[in-house]
């Protein structure tokens, strides 16, 4: 049976910011709400800004196992790989390895969403928001080749310690589109690095593949997905408005019905990046996905 995750941004105020909740606070609402683990950032909340990430760690540990939480997954970048510097270059790889080791060794991790550096559009009329002029579509022969090379290097080590990553498909990066993101794990070739299937950022452009198609074009490169929903805001454009996971234009039941058909035993990671009460958002949006895979 799949994990299901609680993505960080439940537990927070804005992005990376906990307000007054603390990481004993996080995990005891996600354990109430029958959540199995959480996504947590890669880098410690603003309000924890004084830790080192081996101390963010064992706060996190300390209340998985006082929650009896059986997952802790990280979001981790990649930062600095595509330096003309070697020394910056490798600097970046190791920084990353050093963090994942710890994750591993103290919070038991094993899967990490992972991003690789932005690429913004190449078109200085591009408007704000219009992603098909960014990540893969703005990218050079040399971004390919440094994601490839970088992230090949990476993926060999994760395979020593038993942990892999996933390219979460999101705009702005390599990794943004569907078909992108499949070639990237592709040319890496390494059984550590997948693909983080998040179809609430891939309807975010004006073509993309149906959520069928997507799920068929990653095969067994889909270790880990984001759920999260939308609608088109009124007008032109690509802006869209967050909404519940019920209650947007993507039909997490035909999602949910097609991982179940293909067997996918990876994790599913709940999202919700809108403003408002977001604990009540986790429990809502959690009941909501508990009874769609309660009815397939």
């Amino acid at each position: 049976m799949n994990k299901t995750i609680m993505h960080i941004n439940y537990g927070e105020v804005s992005g990376n910011h906990f307000g007054k909740k603390t990481v004993d606070d996080v995990c005891r609402m996600a354990a109430q709400i029958g959540y199995d683990g959480i996504e947590f950032r890669g880098e410690p909340p603003v309000e924890m800004e004084g830790l080192s990430f081996r101390e963010y760690c064992e706060e996190i540990a300390a209340a998985k196992k006082k929650y009896s939480l059986s997952d802790i997954l990280f979001g981790i970048a990649v930062r600095g790989y595509t330096s003309d510097d070697k020394s910056v270059r490798e600097k970046a790889i190791s920084d990353v390895l050093e963090k994942v080791k710890i994750a591993n060794d103290i919070c038991g991790t094993t899967l990490c969403n992972t991003f690789g550096e932005d690429i913004q559009a190449k078109i200085p009329t591009a408007p704000a928001g219009a992603y098909e002029f960014t990540g893969s579509a703005a990218a050079t022969e040399k971004d390919w080749d440094m994601a490839v090379d970088a992230f090949g290097k990476i993926g060999a080590e994760l395979e020593k310690i038993g942990v892999r990553f996933a390219f979460e498909t999101h705009m702005i990066f390599l990794h943004d589109l569907p078909e992108a993101s499949k070639r990237l794990v592709d040319l890496i070739d390494s059984p550590a690095i997948g693909i983080n299937m998040d179809y609430g950022n891939t309807v975010y452009f004006p073509e993309y593949p149906t959520v069928e198609e997507t799920v068929e074009l990653y095969g067994d490169k889909l270790f880990y997905t984001h759920l999260k929903n939308s609608v088109r805001a009124p007008g032109n454009g690509n802006k869209r408005l967050p909404t519940a996971l019920s209650d947007g234009e993507i039909n997490h039941r035909t999602y949910l019905k097609k991982l179940s058909d293909v067997g996918f035993n990876g994790p599913i990671g709940i999202e919700a990046p809108r403003p408002g009460d977001r604990e009540y958002f986790a429990r809502k949006d959690f009941e909501y996905f508990k009874s769609v895979v309660n009815a397939l």
